[in-house]
């Protein structure tokens, strides 16, 4: 009897120590940085006092966006809400055009020696091509800001799971595959058995990669094309000097792409049966 409560004081106290750790690393230091964050802004707020708003101002300022995210007041007075789902629309439309491009390139590429002397030296020349600089050839294409918007995020969203698809179908143990040629596997069986499985953690890294960049791309594309959506937001808002709504925009674009990067890692999750990393 004494050394079982031995053992269930023993396991009491790792519990406890195991809480402590989970509540700091998860709960405690997450917020000490947060309130990092908003001191740097409230000093900055007090330096500046003219135009910059301290973080209870702010709050105050956008009370009403906050409470009443999808009201519709006009033409072009949406909530926020209305315009984050507008901006989603184009970045997951482009971003899934572009998977659905760059996934079977990628594994062409990665399989296919010749494939890879093809369009190795292409990639390479696009893939450094700032995005902002496909807006006036889709604009000409296009002849409309919303198609536009999609193109550049297409060819934003394209490069990233191409090169990491391709790099994960040519990471494949040699050994994998002489031991399909051995039990003389169709084509298409170690494709689907051997290939797919292997590849598929760096095929995720680039969809995240890509998904990222997409969402970073569509608010400067939305500031320069203009129309309905958080990038055009943020910057008619600078325009009128309110700050207040700005700071806004940015909490909630930051939130938007990690919630969009937990989706993401969640589905490579289910899909790898693997967990994600979280990088």
């Amino acid at each position: 009897m004494q050394n079982r409560s031995q053992l269930v004081a023993i396991g009491r106290r790792g519990s406890f120590w195991i809480q402590r750790y989970v509540w700091r690393e998860q709960v405690i230091l997450p917020m000490a940085g947060f309130a990092l964050l908003l001191a740097i802004w409230w000093v900055v707020a007090l330096f500046r006092r003219e135009l910059v708003p301290t973080p209870p101002q702010a709050f105050v300022d956008n009370l009403d966006y906050i409470l009443h995210p999808f009201y519709r007041r006009g033409p072009g007075d949406l909530g926020v809400g209305w315009l984050l789902l507008a901006s989603l629309r184009r970045v997951l439309i482009g971003f899934l055009l572009g998977a659905v491009v760059a996934i079977p390139m990628g594994f062409w590429i990665g399989m296919s020696p010749s494939a890879m002397a093809m369009f190795n030296p292409t990639v390479q020349i696009l893939r450094p091509v700032s995005p902002l600089a496909w807006l006036p050839i889709a604009l000409s294409i296009f002849n409309s800001a919303d198609p536009a918007a999609i193109f550049v995020i297409f060819i934003t969203s394209l490069w990233p799971t191409l090169i990491n698809t391709a790099l994960g179908v040519a990471s494949v143990p040699q050994d994998y595959l002489d031991v399909a040629l051995v039990l003389e596997m169709p084509r298409w069986r170690r494709i689907l058995k051997i290939i797919w499985p292997a590849a598929l953690p760096y095929v995720f890294t680039g969809l995240r990669i890509s998904l990222g960049i997409a969402w970073l791309v569509i608010v400067a594309v939305e500031m320069l094309t203009g129309g309905i959506g958080i990038g055009f937001f943020v910057w008619d808002e600078w325009n009128r000097l309110n700050l207040s709504a700005v700071f806004l925009s940015v909490l909630l674009i930051g939130a938007t792409g990690l919630v969009l990067d937990l989706a993401l890692r969640r589905i490579q999750s289910w899909v790898t049966h693997r967990p994600a990393t979280q990088t």
